[in-house]
């Protein structure tokens, strides 16, 4: 090792090192002349040079060229000067297509000969499978049969088919091989003649070498076959190079007795007879010899990868079969006889090679052992390379194995390790409840970090699994101690902080914390010694934890307090039942009167959707706040009907039981009357007052009724129950209440159905005094009972009225069903001539449904037929979205409207010339019958139904609207004008902007137009009013301010400015970066604002200029220790002596200047400060400095060393690019079209590609 280490230089002494008359290099040493190509006679490409131009890189794209001779061509009629054309010839079609299909172009042309000539260029594979398909289908095709062994058609065929596609593609043939169940010998192929003949010859190339192939199997045992292999393979390897036959013998684990022997016929048979003769000559000779050896010791005698088996086979020519059971410990020797005895040495040898050894080390010092990324180990392995360590987790020693002198070596030096170890480390373990462990941890493990890096020690803490209160310390033992000692005060204080749990409602926890933690950020940054945890969302909690100094957590305790009663009380909610029809009015147009309560108020309003039956309108907000909400809500509902609100005393006892079970009692009070809103005090309260609010006359109704039921809740609050299904209620409670109005007087019951809401639809509630409600109980199972009892009854319905009743599935026949007791009523089948209809169900129900249908069928005799006229250019207007307007118009008249079919799109579809809704009433004969809509019904319903179409004609008006205020009235992407235009059903037509016109146009119903023109004219003054608004509060002006007070305007995060700019309503723009004038601030708004805000900013920059600026030098490395984490310790500092502190940018000259400004006094006192931070933080800098020398590996510093020699570098004198090139030169630079000069021999460019200078 001595010897090869001085014989071998340093890597630097090899590095470049510059030389006197050594450093500078001529151009031609450093690039030699490339050798000289000899040029080819001619104007051919020359010669390539040796090396020079092989390259792995084949082109993307290739070209193939053939030709198709005139006997063989398939089309003979191609034209050249047509060829291309769509659709001339069938060549082309096929060429097309091929092209389009595999990507590439073909080229086709026609020579002297008449023969075909063929370019295709693409990528290789597509020309080779688009010129195969050419051949194919533009050349006659020939056919011939090869026949070619069965055995040796899979060699043809080839992996998945590949090797035949490539033969296919190659010959451009179709090549037939037969199946395996065919049992032939003859492969058909089929193209053109050339490449059969292409195709045939390398079908026999292939059956050719394969007939000249062998197999051989032999069966010979495997206790052999480390015989035949020989030393590490020799012996078979030297036996395949000298036959260049395949030898495949199995692997010593497969136990396998044959070898596979196959290639050349007569290299496999002087292979197997060469393997043979081996085998029959150690069969003779060999003896075998079993010893017994430990199992632990069997991997010495194998040896890495086997080598020690092949080893003794190499030296005594004896194979040594090795167990791999574990259980058999017999090792068995295989060979002659006179070379046992050796073999057997060398087994024993190697087992006895290797001996164990331990070294008694405490577990925890196992890592330090080790070494930091196994450094010691590393180089006692280095240095003992057959010597195996082991360290095993939580046992005090370490296990060696090796070679018995190595392994006494190792041992010595890891005793010394050890030795050292003890004597400089030490280990203590410190008692700290389990709890404190996440605080000593810190967030993101900043305390246990801190300490770590300090003390310079290892710090194990349990993890919570363990359950353990033992913190184990190991290091230096003065790094120890003080770990220890910080450790035990961390724990101490710990044990001094309060903890305390505040309930704060879980529904405010998101709006404590913030968008992004922002709030909950405030309140940390305010009590930074307090830790506040929110519970999981997922738990559902309403405990926040706060730990900290006592103070600090009960005042932020109090101030958590007081941010939930704020928002208790403003998250007050009370409800206001409006009338359904006047919700729209609540909300105002365009949401105006609800925004403007919503301001006024600074309350939540939420209303029901279009699509909900309820008509409760929901706030939130502070309690007087939505009192005052409500008050205004339900001020707009009185000012809109003509809505009473009255008082009732009724004892509270009795409230819950006027109520009714689950509110049917009342609710069916309200349905009764109009939907009058009644409200009782709520629960457990003594109030007697009942409330009740709705229109006049419905509201005495009620009033009436519940003083009526209190007086019998007072006599005698009787109820009963009884049973009937759904379908029956309708005819129990009659028409408009008839039926069930009697019941009522005759017994003096009442009697309360279900709602629609109701779980329970059967149940029929009766209250009232004992023997009324018996009464009124018999009464109502007797109309039950009749319902029950089924009758047919008949009745005759003239046909022209059936298909009324079962028009629209049915529409009417189910309402009869719906209002008399589900009745069933049967019509005669279409195309039957009958005017029978049936009728079953109940007798009462039957009788009623009679009357009912005959009902109908007077009115529908009574109907009559109203012609109205209006041009069909309108009749999509007066329809109105999906038939709205047509639907309601039938709905509120009950008659029957039909427009005319459109007209053809050739026929006569010119208007009657009616203008502006102006309708010719006096010649409805002569109108068009495209323009007539038909009304049937009663005649004064058609009457007013045809006044209500007429008044839908729509009309044209025009309104002045200032050009100024288009594009406003428009809105964004026309959102506005739209939405006009929907809430006024019309249409509004604005000029384009070149015209510069104010006239706009309004289309619509005349109601509606004049509505929205009212509407354009509202908006023009209100934008008037933002136009002159808009002018007043554009007042600008601008404050000469020195750029440096620019950040103390703003303030932190943009506080100070954001308030000035709300106190003042104004805007307030600092200069930017790229404009001249740094020193300005523009402020708009108001005159009195701007000038308001000016003041507030030049008190500012006084009371900045009235500070005195101290000068303060601070080592630059202490810097962000004084500033902290995210600022958070020079801010206290700042807020502590009340003074502002700035500290260097990096593009300053003096990296230690520290300006601190503000009250002289306050100024020096920080400083003071400062410097004695820089004292107590500087000396852990360069503690921290030299530590971190001592630990850079040595090669760091030679590294410096050669960095900081400077070399000149590599130098070349006589290159081309010392000398700038000569732009005047025409050979260097010749012009364009101009003729050629002849190039200069060794010009400055270096050689041509070709060689030449």
């Amino acid at each position: 090792m001595a010897s090869t280490s001085e014989k071998v230089r340093p890597v630097e002494d090899l590095a470049y090192e510059p030389q006197e008359n050594k450093d500078v290099l001529s151009y031609t040493e450093v690039f030699p002349e490339l050798p000289h190509a000899h040029p080819v006679e001619g104007t051919q490409w020359p010669a390539k040079t040796p090396a020079a131009w092989k390259t792995n890189v084949r082109p993307s794209k290739c070209t193939q060229v053939f030709t198709v001779p005139l006997e063989e061509r398939r089309f003979k009629e191609m034209n050249e000067h047509s060829f291309g054309d769509e659709g001339q010839t069938e060549q082309a079609k096929i060429c097309k297509d091929i092209m389009a299909r595999h990507d590439v172009s073909i080229e086709i042309s026609l020579s002297k000969d008449q023969s075909l000539t063929v370019v295709i260029t693409g990528r290789e594979q597509s020309v080779l499978k688009a010129r195969r398909e050419v051949l194919g289908k533009l050349q006659t095709q020939a056919s011939d049969t090869v026949k070619i062994p069965r055995e040796y058609h899979r060699f043809i065929l080839g992996k998945n088919g590949k090797k035949l596609q490539q033969l296919e593609n190659e010959t451009a043939t179709k090549i037939t091989i037969p199946r395996a169940d065919e049992k032939l010998d003859g492969i058909k192929i089929v193209g053109p003649k050339e490449g059969i003949e292409r195709a045939r010859h390398e079908i026999q190339i292939i059956a050719d070498e394969q007939a000249k192939l062998a197999f051989e199997r032999l069966q010979i045992p495997h206790i052999y076959h480390p015989f035949i292999c020989g030393p590490n393979n020799t012996l078979v390897d030297k036996l395949k190079e000298e036959t260049g036959a395949k030898i495949h013998i199995p692997p010593s684990v497969l136990n396998k007795d044959e070898i596979v022997v196959s290639g050349d016929k007569d290299g496999v048979m002087r292979a197997k007879e060469t393997i043979m003769k081996i085998y029959q000559e150690k069969k003779r000779k060999c003896q075998t010899v079993s010893v017994e050896v430990r199992k632990s010791q069997h991997k010495y005698i194998i040896g890495p990868k086997g080598s020690g088996i092949q080893e003794i086979l190499h030296a005594t020519a004896v194979s040594v079969e090795v167990p791999t059971q574990d259980s058999v410990e017999t090792i068995t020797l295989r060979g002659e006889q006179d070379k046992l005895g050796p073999a057997l040495t060398m087994v024993y040898s190697k087992a006895n090679s290797v001996v164990f050894a331990e070294v008694d080390a405490p577990a925890w010092l196992h890592r330090y052992v080790i070494g930091k990324q196994g450094a010691n180990v590393k180089k006692i392995t280095q240095d003992f390379p057959k010597v195996h360590i082991e360290f095993t987790e939580g046992q005090n020693k370490i296990q060696i194995e090796g070679p018995p002198e190595e392994v006494d070596d190792a041992v010595k030096a890891l005793e010394a390790i050890v030795r050292d170890l003890k004597k400089r480390m030490d280990f203590t373990e410190v008692n700290i409840d389990q709890k404190f462990h996440k605080h000593i941890i810190g967030k993101n493990g900043q305390n246990i970090t801190r300490i770590k890096n300090d003390t310079g020690c290892a710090i194990k803490i349990p993890s919570d699994a363990e359950n353990s209160n033992i913190i184990r310390i190991e290091g230096d033992p003065k790094g120890v101690a003080q770990a220890k000692q910080e450790l035990l005060e961390m724990a101490k204080r710990m044990e001094n902080e309060k903890t305390r749990d505040i309930i704060i409602e879980q529904r405010f926890h998101r709006t404590i914390i913030g968008a992004k933690g922002e709030k909950i950020r405030e309140i940390k940054d305010k009590f930074n010694q307090v830790q506040v945890t929110f519970p999981d969302p997922g738990k559902k909690s309403d405990i926040v934890t706060l730990r900290g100094p006592k103070n600090d957590v009960d005042k932020c305790y109090k101030h958590l307090q007081n941010l939930q009663q704020e928002l208790v009380q403003s998250s007050y909610q009370a409800q206001v039942h409006i009338f359904k029809d006047f919700h729209k009015n609540i909300i105002g147009k365009g949401g105006a009167t609800i925004r403007k309560i919503r301001e006024e108020t600074d309350t939540k309003i939420d209303l029901p959707s279009e699509n909900s039956d309820s008509d409760v309108i929901v706030i939130t907000g502070k309690k007087a706040n939505v009192e005052q909400a409500k008050a205004k809500i339900e001020a707009i509902q009185k000012e809109l009907a003509n809505i009473k609100e009255i008082t009732v005393d009724i004892p509270h006892k009795f409230h819950n039981s006027i109520i009714g079970s689950k509110g049917k009692l009342i609710r069916s009070i309200m349905e009764e009357n109009g939907g009058v809103i009644i409200r009782f005090p709520q629960e457990g309260s003594t109030q007697d007052k009942v409330t009740i609010r709705g229109p006049k006359s419905d509201v005495e109704n009620a009033k009436a009724q519940l003083l009526e039921i209190a007086n019998e809740k007072q006599t005698s609050g009787f109820t009963a129950e009884v049973k009937a299904k759904p379908e029956y209620h309708r005819f129990l409670i009659g028409k408009n209440g008839s039926s069930i109005r009697k019941v009522r007087e005759k017994t003096g019951a009442r009697v309360i159905f279900p709602s629609s809401d109701d779980p329970d639809q059967e149940t029929i509630t009766i209250i009232g005094k004992k023997e009324s409600v018996e009464e009124a109980k018999k009464e109502l199972e007797s109309l039950i009972k009749n319902l029950d009892n089924v009758v047919e009854g008949e009745m005759q319905v003239d046909p022209k009225h059936h298909r009324y009743f079962v028009a629209r599935r049915g529409e009417v026949l189910k309402h009869i069903a719906d209002e008399f007791g589900g009745v069933t009523v049967s019509f005669p089948r279409s195309g039957v001539k009958s005017d029978r209809v049936v009728i079953k169900g109940s007798k009462d129900c039957v009788e009623g449904a009679k009357k009912r249908i005959q009902e109908i069928v007077n009115d529908l005799d009574s109907q009559v037929t109203v012609e109205c006229v209006i041009p069909q250019t309108y009749h999509r207007t007066v329809m109105g979205t999906r038939g709205a307007n047509v639907q309601d118009i039938c709905k509120t008249y009950d008659v029957g409207i039909k427009f005319p079919d459109r007209p053809m799109p050739n026929g006569d579809n010119h208007s009657n010339g009616m203008i502006n809704g102006e309708v010719d009433e006096t010649s409805p004969k002569d109108a068009k019958k495209c323009d007539t809509i038909i009304l049937t019904g009663k005649q004064e319903n058609c009457d007013k139904a045809k006044e209500a179409l007429l008044a839908l004609v729509p009309i044209t008006e025009e309104t002045s609207v200032p050009y100024d205020f288009h594009r406003r009235i428009i809105g964004q992407q026309g959102k506005e004008v739209r939405s006009m235009m929907k809430q006024f059903d019309v249409n509004i037509s604005i000029p384009p902007p070149e015209e510069h016109s104010d006239k706009v146009k309004v289309t619509g119903p005349p109601t509606n137009v004049r509505n929205a023109i009212k509407a354009l004219q509202k908006k023009c003054e209100q934008l008037e009013q933002e136009k002159e608004e808009k002018i007043l509060k554009g007042f600008t002006i601008t404050v000469p301010v020195d750029s440096q007070y620019h950040s103390k305007i703003i303030g932190r995060r943009g506080d100070r400015v954001k308030k000035i700019r709300e106190d003042h309503d104004v805007i307030i723009q600092f200069p930017r970066e790229q404009d001249e004038d740094q020193n300005s601030i523009t402020i708009t708004g108001y005159e009195k604002d701007v000038e308001a805000a000016k003041e507030t900013i030049l008190n500012i920059v006084r009371e900045y200029e009235e500070m005195v600026t101290v000068e303060c030098n601070v080592d630059h490395r202490v810097h962000p220790r004084i500033i902290g984490l995210r600022g958070r310790n020079i801010r206290k500092i700042m807020d502590n002596f009340k003074v502002d502190v700035r500290f260097p940018r990096p593009s300053d000259d003096n990296p230690d200047l520290i300006l601190i400004s503000g009250d002289e006094d306050n100024c020096l006192e920080c400083r003071d400060e400062l410097l004695n931070l820089e004292e107590e933080y500087l000396q852990d800098v360069i503690d921290k400095q030299m530590l971190e020398e001592m630990t850079r590996p040595p090669k760091y510093h030679e590294e410096e060393k050669r960095a900081s020699n400077k070399s000149a570098g590599f130098v070349v004198a006589g290159a081309p690019w010392d000398k700038p090139p000569d732009t005047s030169s025409t050979e260097d630079f010749p012009s364009m079209g101009a003729s050629t000069v002849a190039p200069k021999v060794n010009t400055a460019w270096g050689s041509n590609r070709f060689g030449k200078r």
